[in-house]
């Protein structure tokens, strides 16, 4: 563990000497500054648990360096130091910021013991800190619905790029969401109030896209009556989605490059130039590199338009979402059809668990769309769902290995046999912990053998670990799931991730 720092600003060096001596002798790292510009200097480039200030300083008065010390590193604890101590001092002292007034001469027992007690309450205040970003852990974001760590982490793009005018690129899979992706951009950045124009590359004839986009004058081809303002014109001040960016055809690619490089276009059929002021989207549900690779996509377009890249993940990597979805798209349909809110069984729960959902996320929309209308009480079972059963895996062996290492994937070594641990006889009670079964694992580890594949250890742990727990609760999946204090949904993927089922 890190020691805690402790900061000494005070013009007197015998006084930091001495505040030195009584604080490393304790075990805390400290800093010194004789002046208070070069405590806000130090704490600006390093943090500091505790900050000890005198009250009169050569430069700065200690009130003015409270005040700027909790704007540079509000979570530090400020004990303030005066040999002029007043009643009206401590109010002042305290209403800055500072945590305690202490007045000279000083007493350094006493004064340890406050030091201790600021540190708790700065590792409290952390603490709390760090809780309060779990319990605030977003489940939906500007219309998209997902708590897992994959759009958690997608959030947490956005909410760094929107404001600025980086051109991004979404990628993903049909279905998983990367217009309401685009959407969130759009409407937190500052272009929010102008236009988010839309156009799907794939969607239009080749011929038309151009049009589409720049706009034309009368006449500029056969059948263009009249002059048309394009989508580029459309999005003046706002942001432009260009949806399957890798159908666009390659001859106008150049176009748009020169688009973004110099900000002007011209219309079909003019020669006047038009000033282009909009923040590019473009999204693909194909992997660009096979588009470079096969001439669809010219290479400096991919980079020009990829300066921000957000990957979204399929629904069945992040399963935990599911209930999430199923829960949202609920309330969604009742109220649409005006019906009472359903609920989803466990078994229906565990069928959507296991299904691939090549769909993503708007397969899961329609599944529980139907499963709404066809419900016929106030639970959705499985005969409402639209997928069937997929085929039954074969459960694991139900004896698990303290070290969860016997088994075929380890390469055979003359190490001896692992203790194993039948299901229902008690572990010794002289060897408890988790600690020590940890011990015991990599003990009963064979060392690998020199060209075999690696094995992963955590895996076969995890693979005994959720047998075992079937096993206890009897199938019982979410008994099982509270067992190992597990979120139903990352049971059930580790239940699919091992080809683990149920036989009991």
């Amino acid at each position: 563990m890190p020691k805690t720092r402790v900061l000494i600003i005070d013009d007197d060096q015998s006084m930091i000497e001495l505040a030195e001596f009584h604080l490393q002798a304790q075990g805390y790292e400290t800093g010194r500054a004789e002046t208070g510009e070069q405590g806000l200097k130090l704490v600006e480039g390093s943090h500091f648990e505790v900050i000890l200030t005198d009250l009169q300083l050569p430069d700065l008065s200690g009130m003015e360096v409270v005040k700027r010390l909790k704007e540079l590193s509000p979570e530090s604890e400020i004990i303030m130091i005066s040999g002029h101590a007043s009643v009206s001092k401590a109010v002042e002292a305290t209403k800055a910021g500072a945590f305690y007034f202490v007045e000279k001469p000083i007493e350094f027992d006493e004064l340890m013991v406050l030091i201790e007690k600021a540190v708790e309450r700065s590792q409290q205040a952390e603490e709390i800190k760090q809780l309060r970003g779990k319990l605030t852990s977003r489940a939906s974001y500007c219309n998209i619905i997902g708590g897992s760590k994959a759009m958690q982490d997608i959030y947490e793009i956005i909410d760094s790029v929107a404001e600025s005018d980086a051109n991004i690129l979404i990628i993903g899979e049909s279905g998983t969401g990367k217009e309401l992706i685009a959407n969130a951009i759009h409407y937190k950045s500052l272009r929010a109030k102008k236009p988010f124009v839309k156009i799907n590359c794939s969607a239009l004839p080749k011929e038309l896209i151009e049009s589409e986009l720049f706009g034309h004058t009368k006449g500029a081809f056969t059948g263009a009556a009249m002059d048309k303002i394009g989508l580029i014109s459309r999005a003046d001040g706002g942001s432009l989605l260009l949806d399957e960016i890798g159908e666009m055809p390659v001859e106008l690619q150049p176009k748009l490059l020169r688009v973004l490089q110099e900000r002007v276009f011209y219309r079909l059929g003019s020669d006047k130039a038009q000033e282009a002021s909009f923040r590019l989207i473009s999204s693909t549900n194909r992997d660009p590199m096979e588009a470079l690779n096969e001439g669809r996509l010219r290479e400096d377009l991919y980079y020009r338009i990829n300066t921000i890249e957000i990957r979204v993940p399929p629904l069945r990597e992040r399963l935990e979402d599911i209930q999430h979805l199923a829960e949202h798209f609920l309330l969604e349909f009742a109220e649409k059809y005006q019906r009472p809110v359903c609920r989803i069984s466990e078994e229906s729960y565990q069928r959507l668990f296991e299904h691939s959902w090549p769909g993503n996320v708007r397969e899961l929309q329609h599944a529980i769309e139907r499963a709404m209308l066809l419900c016929k009480g106030e639970i959705i079972e499985v005969d409402a769902l639209p997928f069937q059963q997929t085929a039954p895996r074969a459960m694991a062996a139900t004896t698990v290995a303290v070290a969860g290492l016997q088994s075929r994937s380890l390469p055979a070594t003359g190490a001896e046999p692992v203790t194993t641990i039948p299901l229902g006889q008690k572990v010794d009670p002289g060897e408890p912990s988790f600690e020590t079964i940890g011990r015991i694992i990599v003990e009963k580890v064979p060392d690998p053998k020199s060209g075999a594949d690696p094995v992963d250890v955590f895996s076969e742990i995890e693979r005994a670990i959720v047998s075992a727990a079937l096993s206890r609760t009897r199938g019982n999946k979410q008994a099982a799931a509270n067992l190992l204090g597990l979120y139903r949904p990352r049971l059930y993927n580790m239940i699919k991730k091992h080809n683990l089922s149920n036989n009991n």
